[in-house]
């Protein structure tokens, strides 16, 4: 499969970029909305949770895939692959864990809060399922933000060697071992 050049790369970075902002701003907006704006009553709890589903819907889940998308296109049509570099893997794990558990988690909580709010008004937060479905929200959807916000870290830092550069270094080390 032919890779692509040095513009095409850059024409990457650019959109992968692009939708990692969209994917890390939309996911740290729906932490500090849930932790920070509280509601006075049933329509402004209403107006928060919808806008919340607005977030997910429009910002976190296009982000979320085209990510993805422009992550695919780097392992096959550059020279960082799959696996070569260690960093990448983890980028890899983290966007398929955020990419799954969001899609069979954490939106199904989100959206079902909208409704019963819309209908119980400011008593849904007293409702078994609604703080259920929002704790889970604002405990995984946390832990999900800080681990996009981890992965932004990675990709800047690259703090791990390559499996390659790790096995010279081990051969290095058992040689001196040897010799010594």
């Amino acid at each position: 499969m032919k890779k692509f050049g040095a513009k095409g790369q850059r024409w990457l970075k650019v959109f992968h970029l692009f939708f990692a902002c969209l994917w890390v701003g939309g996911a740290v907006t729906l932490c500090s909305k849930q932790f920070f704006v509280n509601p006075a009553d049933g329509g402004e709890l209403y107006g928060i949770l919808w806008t919340l589903r607005y977030v997910d819907d429009w910002i976190i889940i296009p982000g979320a895939m085209g990510s993805l998308l422009t992550g695919l296109l780097y392992s096959l049509k550059t020279n960082w692959g799959w696996f070569k570099h260690r960093w990448v893997t983890v980028k890899w794990v983290i966007n398929l864990y955020g990419v799954i558990f969001g899609t069979f988690w954490l939106g199904p909580w989100l959206n079902s809060l909208p409704p019963i709010a819309k209908t119980q008004g400011i008593q849904a937060l007293s409702d078994p399922v609604f703080a259920h479905n929002r704790t889970m929200l604002l405990v995984f959807g946390t832990f999900q933000a800080a681990t996009c916000v981890f992965a932004v870290f990675v990709s800047v830092l690259k703090p791990w060697k390559t499996r390659g550069q790790r096995s010279e270094i081990r051969g290095q080390q058992k040689a001196t071992d040897v010799s010594g």
